[in-house]
């Protein structure tokens, strides 16, 4: 287990910002349970692993730890680029392939989790535990058997829609729409990831398909990182309307590190200089014969590390205005449908004078000079996630 004094002078040799003894001492006795990380896409094309503590990047094992994370969502995420010649499954099993051999190599620190009560144990006894999640189409068909296998397989979250790109079950919040919300197969794998116990990620869908997935499943559901539509009006970003229904289902909305999300003028400097919103994918080229996956792969892999664009002072928000959006969402839903869902290492932009990982107390100590009561700050950093993930992994 971490102590507080170890705690406390990894922090201060890392050179993190100005953070208060209390806020350190909460967010060391907390669980920090993060529902979205992106883990192994770099490692799968830079060769490097998570034990090492590097130079870029936002997340690995070392700066995890130094930053106290317990328990993370350990997202594989499937880029748009795999889709067109429909790789998507076969990358889908070669990332599992590398997670499941590096998590193996760090069995000292880490250890996969299938429910909530693994959860407890594994970060009881001191490791980190990760729950296998996947970002973007497992199956652009929906095939229930490929489903039931990456249960089989240890996974035990999913995303309904494709990323940005359109599938055959859900439509995406970033793409022309097919079936506006669900086909009838969306329907049937909600249906069986209900039975199998598997918690429906409902980031990157659109209105009409989260509105749907909330009336056909019988769990909540969870938004793994998101943002609020009233403080940044983008398809990406959630509707109060939707996030009360989402609460009523008894469902958590992650919220997304990134500037992006939640402040307008970072996003309006981003777009204007990316040439193009985050979310575009119309550029990826249609599918080719003469293509192969490892094509793809030596065209995707300049995109790792995936980090936030650098940007001039005056368009980033702090960690302060980062917990005013929270804020919001719990004026508009209540505490216990919030919850820390970072995308670390899948590109946010970081509040200023956050690093990395390493600074995630920085957020506890925003959260309490705004007020906020150490229940309150528990809840967000892994107690509803955590609720969450015990009421669909482990039904009576």
């Amino acid at each position: 287990m971490r102590t507080p004094l170890l705690f406390f002078f990894a922090a201060l040799a890392a050179g993190a910002g100005p953070v208060s003894q209390r806020a350190r001492q909460l967010h060391q006795n907390a669980l920090v349970f993060d529902a979205h990380v992106h883990v192994i896409n770099r490692q799968f094309h830079d060769g490097t692993n998570l034990g090492e503590r590097l130079k870029n990047g936002q997340w690995d094992l070392p700066r995890a730890r130094e930053g106290g994370m317990d328990a993370l969502f350990f997202t594989l995420y499937i880029p748009e680029e795999y889709y067109p010649e429909r790789f998507e499954t076969k990358h889908t099993l070669r990332l599992y392939d590398l997670a499941m051999r590096q998590i193996e190599a760090h069995r000292e620190v880490l250890e996969l989790a299938y429910r909530a009560s693994d959860i407890e144990r594994i970060v009881q006894g001191g490791k980190m535990a990760a729950l296998l999640d996947l970002e973007g189409g497992f199956d652009l068909d929906g095939d229930l058997g490929v489903l039931r296998t990456l249960y089989r397989l240890g996974f035990r979250s999913l995303m309904l829609p494709a990323h940005n790109w359109a599938n055959s079950l859900a439509d995406s919040c970033c793409a022309p729409a097919r079936f506006q919300g669900l086909s009838e197969q969306g329907r049937a794998v909600i249906r069986e990831m209900n039975r199998l116990g598997m918690v429906i990620n409902i980031s990157h869908a659109s209105d009409a398909t989260i509105e749907q997935a909330l009336e056909v499943s019988t769990d909540p559901l969870v938004a793994t990182h998101h943002g609020l539509r009233i403080f940044n009006d983008i398809p990406r970003n959630m509707p109060e309307a939707l996030m009360r229904k989402l609460a009523a289902k008894g469902g958590v909305i992650g919220f997304h590190i990134g500037n992006e999300f939640h402040h307008r003028p970072m996003f309006d400097w981003r777009t204007k200089h990316a040439g193009k919103v985050f979310w575009d994918t119309s550029k990826i080229r249609e599918p080719a014969a003469s293509r192969s996956i490892l094509d793809i792969d030596r065209q995707v892999a300049p995109q790792f590390p995936m980090e936030g664009m650098p940007a001039p002072p005056e368009v980033l928000f702090r960690p302060e205005d980062w917990v005013a959006v929270v804020d919001r969402a719990i004026q508009i839903v209540g505490e216990d449908h919030v919850a820390l869902g970072s995308d670390f290492d899948g590109g946010p932009t970081l509040p200023k004078g956050m690093r990395d990982v390493r600074d995630l107390a920085q957020i506890t100590d925003a959260m309490l000079r705004r007020g906020y009561s150490e229940e309150r700050i528990r809840k967000f950093l892994g107690g509803n996630l955590l609720r969450l993930v015990r009421q669909v992994t482990e039904k009576p």
